[in-house]
């Protein structure tokens, strides 16, 4: 990888991670809901007039709309307003690789190697870790939605290989579009009417940049950037990079946030981190022997 596009995959991830600290400040200046559709709204517009047709069936697109921007992003918003710290957020959620190899294994008869098998169970160990800290210090509600979050990520991730997007900035633009309606719909029921318009009528410039920076940079650049490496490098170089988001996460909410990383945290980090990278381990498949003349040359 040359070292711009080595620079590029860690600035995707910083801004991943430093997301979940911009989506804590935003939650002091809306209602978690309706806050997750303004994400999705500035989104997709203009940007939707400006990618072309989706590329890929609307079944994917609609699929991937609800298990991601509203299940996941939706479930993630109200855990956090719920008192789920950003940065341990930022941590759990990565158990979605967990989820994802479970799902594979149900739905798509992918049996996971042994290797994954033993990075799972680490994986799950650090969630444990982690829920034991979080039950000595916060609410254990917004801990288990953000654990939700994290299962719906892994059904989002079956249906995005089931698309197969040839265009992971055209495919997220698009699947941006839906979940606006369900969420402010899910917000004017649950988070009420008068709330929602007294929040946009008061709407400052710290609120109005926290859904800037959660629709434009850590979305629609993010996830643009993240795509074009991915068509650029094997998905085992680049995908590995994605657990230095924890770590942004984990910083910049202790630095700007003032949240406390305790020992028991960082254990649960170590346990989640590693985890999950032994379950990222794609196994090398035998070389197949070609047969050759006797000399044992190829012509």
């Amino acid at each position: 990888m040359r070292p711009s596009h080595l620079f590029l995959a860690v600035l995707v991830t910083a801004v991943w991670g430093v997301n979940f600290t911009v989506i804590g400040v935003g939650l002091g200046h809306f209602p978690p809901l309706l806050f997750s559709a303004l994400r999705f709204l500035v989104a997709a517009l203009p940007a939707v007039f400006l990618v072309g047709r989706p590329e890929v069936a609307w079944k994917w697109i609609v699929g991937v709309g609800l298990a991601l921007g509203v299940a996941k992003f939706g479930l993630l918003f109200v855990g956090m307003d719920e008192g789920m710290p950003g940065g341990l957020s930022s941590l759990v959620l990565q158990v979605q690789a967990v989820f994802t190899a479970l799902f594979a294994f149900a739905l798509l008869g992918e049996r996971p190697s042994r290797i994954r098998l033993v990075g799972m169970a680490v994986a799950l160990a650090g969630i444990g870790v982690a829920a034991a800290d979080e039950g000595a210090s916060g609410p254990l509600l917004g801990f288990a939605l953000v654990v939700a979050a994290a299962a719906c990520w892994g059904v989002s991730n079956i249906l995005t290989r089931k698309a197969a997007p040839p265009d992971a900035l055209n495919f997220m633009i698009w699947v941006s579009t839906v979940p606006v309606l369900p969420l402010l719909g899910l917000s004017l029921l649950l988070e009420g009417p008068s709330r929602d318009l007294d929040v946009l009528r008061g709407l400052d410039w710290q609120g109005a940049g926290t859904v800037l920076f959660v629709a434009w940079v850590a979305t629609v650049f993010g996830f643009g950037a993240w795509g074009w490496l991915l068509r650029r490098h094997p998905a085992s170089t680049v995908a590995p990079f994605s657990l230095l988001v924890p770590v942004f996460g984990m910083s910049s909410a202790a630095l700007f946030l003032g949240e406390s990383v305790t020992p028991l945290r960082w254990c649960a980090a170590a346990l989640l981190v590693g985890g999950v990278a032994l379950a990222s381990v794609t196994p090398r498949r035998p070389r197949s022997r070609r047969r050759g003349s006797a000399s044992g040359t190829r012509c």
